[in-house]
């Protein structure tokens, strides 16, 4: 089981590169990837994304990669014709408007567009032969985090499923003692109202009808089952989180029911119990994958 949170951090030198990398990421549904690079490595992107994907499966997950050459990358050209033009240029203007100069600054011609250009050379599968480890360990760093924030999630989870499991066998304990506090209960109302003449067989024909009326046996075995496969997901699913939640509703409907039919303090009690551990499970439930 794992978490929907996890945070993994590196930055480093390889060959005169500093490289940084980061990855975290928040609860989501589904799958929200964001990737954000430099310009000049989106063709990076698609790879990234691909090997993320293939072992995350929910969760808003950020990822940044910064890079900066310690030596410069520019490849500077001239182009001395455009810059005559624009020699030629100013000179008519100067003479145009009566301006007296003998020189024209340099820095003015330079400055002109396309006088001199500047290109920067990237190749972006030589730097991801530079920056591949080092988002191979920020990666298994950030797994290995939301693992363990599972884990805790785990545990906290298999109490909760604990408290549930002994309320399911509350109720299973109690079921039977429903027949005879029903039976107590209109044994006494028919002795206030008819005294010696009591007839037994409509007393157990009323508490049949209650029974039928308010017997919880059925919820019991289907909230039972829910628990069951609650269980399994926790031991069994890599990315439980989905199934986790529609279970519990499934076990929450049990549970309203158990609680619409009851007509004892005690169960009422075991109800309160039940509904407060499932809605911690299904609260939990978002944070896990």
């Amino acid at each position: 089981m794992n978490s929907m949170t996890g945070y993994g951090f590196k930055e480093s030198i390889t060959d005169n590169t500093q490289i940084s990398v980061e990855i975290k990421s928040v609860n989501n549904r589904f799958l929200d990837l964001n990737i954000n690079l430099p310009p000049f490595l989106n063709p990076l992107e698609s790879k990234i994304r691909k090997s993320i994907a293939e072992k995350i499966v929910r969760g808003k997950v950020d990822l940044t990669i910064r890079v900066k050459d310690m030596n410069s990358t520019a490849k500077v050209s001239a182009d001395p014709a455009a810059a005559k033009m624009y020699k030629d240029a100013i000179l008519q203007i100067a003479d145009a408007v009566g301006f007296q100069s003998d020189t024209i600054p340099l820095g003015l011609i330079i400055n002109q567009e396309g006088v001199l250009n500047v290109t920067h050379e990237y190749d972006a599968d030589s730097y991801w032969q530079k920056i591949e480890p080092i988002f191979s360990e920020v990666f298994e760093q950030f797994i290995a985090d939301r693992k363990r924030e599972g884990e805790n999630l785990q545990k906290d989870l298999l109490k909760k499923l604990d408290t549930l499991d002994s309320c399911a066998a509350f109720f299973k304990e109690w079921q039977p003692k429903m027949e005879e506090k029903f039976k107590e209960t209109i044994t006494a109302k028919f002795t206030e109202l008819l005294a010696d003449r009591v007839d037994e067989n409509r007393i157990m024909t009323e508490v049949a009808a209650m029974l039928v009326k308010y017997t919880i046996n059925e919820e019991i075995i289907r909230l039972q089952s829910h628990l069951g496969a609650l269980r399994k997901e926790f031991a069994t699913s890599a990315t439980p989180g989905k199934r986790i939640d529609f279970i519990c509703q499934e076990a929450n409907r049990e549970i309203n029911t158990i609680g619409s039919k009851n007509q004892f303090t005690e169960i009422g009690q075991m109800v309160i119990n039940a509904k407060d551990a499932l809605e911690n499970i299904r609260e939990q439930s978002k944070n896990v994958e």
